[in-house]
């Protein structure tokens, strides 16, 4: 995928505030403010989508902006070789579990390019539409780190991911967990972030520089084991530096982790 050295000058777009529900009201409230203060002052322009299964929670920002995916992408190439394995009723080779390793644990962009071909468009697209990501769009010149994402599509992916479900086998999602689970320390930055200590840590994430809107740094994670089984999307351009992502990443987990994980006012010990 194309990465230009240069940033142009960009301006992020006017914030939007976090939209927030849940069966427990006053966290929808304290997740809305925490998230907003989080986002205050940031020059990103940066979209959220998160679920909470637990409490029926649900938190949104600008959710339906489309971003160039990165690396982000690469969950949904291991998703669509694995459906697509489904249809024939076979087994990953070798080749493709070794490749499949090195795209999600390492970003290997080589590996992630070999199965983007084997794949091609319309196998793609076919899991697209059956996972209902419709609003995620393939590049016309077939740069794979180009396909525009939404937070809210990438929800979808990591709720299939994370619950038994028709267009994912249980064996397809636990390897997606797996391997999403075993990242290399240095890419393990983002929306683990003030995860709780007894958390499954699972997470994939992409970064991209181009001559206009500066970096875009993303997130995906998800979090079980334990009583967690939520998940969080961050994606976000107009970062000045790949760090200046991160952190505005960071401090979005942090104060959703910290919410999410907050003792329930008036609860018995």
């Amino acid at each position: 995928m194309p990465t230009i050295a240069s940033v142009g000058s960009a301006h992020a777009a006017t914030p939007q505030a976090a939209i927030c529900t849940s069966d427990r009201p006053e966290l929808a409230d304290k997740l809305s403010e925490d998230i907003n203060s989080a986002l205050d002052g940031s020059a990103a322009t940066t979209a959220i989508s998160l679920h909470d299964r637990t409490t029926n929670t649900t938190c949104t920002v600008d959710a339906d902006r489309h971003f160039d995916s990165a690396s982000t992408v690469k969950v949904t190439v291991l998703s669509t070789l694995l459906w697509d394995a489904q249809q024939d009723d076979r087994a990953l080779t070798q080749e493709e579990k070794d490749r499949a390793t090195a795209m999600i644990t390492e970003s290997d962009n080589d590996a992630t390019t070999a199965l983007w071909r084997q794949l091609g468009a319309d196998k793609i697209n076919g899991f697209l539409q059956a996972a209902g990501m419709t609003n995620t769009v393939l590049d016309s010149e077939g740069h794979w780190g180009l396909t525009q994402i939404t937070a809210n599509d990438e929800e979808k992916l990591l709720q299939l991911v994370t619950h038994t479900n028709p267009v994912l086998s249980d064996d397809s999602r636990a390897y997606i967990l797996k391997l999403t689970s075993e990242v290399i320390p240095s890419q393990r930055w983002g929306t683990p972030a003030g995860a709780p200590g007894d958390a499954q840590v699972h997470v994939k994430n992409g970064w991209l520089e181009r001559a206009t809107n500066g970096w875009r740094v993303h997130s995906l994670g998800a979090f079980t084991g334990g009583d967690h089984d939520y998940t969080i999307t961050v994606l976000s351009q107009d970062n000045a530096t790949m760090d200046d992502g991160i952190a505005n990443i960071e401090g979005i987990a942090r104060a959703v982790h910290e919410d999410l994980n907050a003792p329930v006012s008036g609860a018995q010990p």
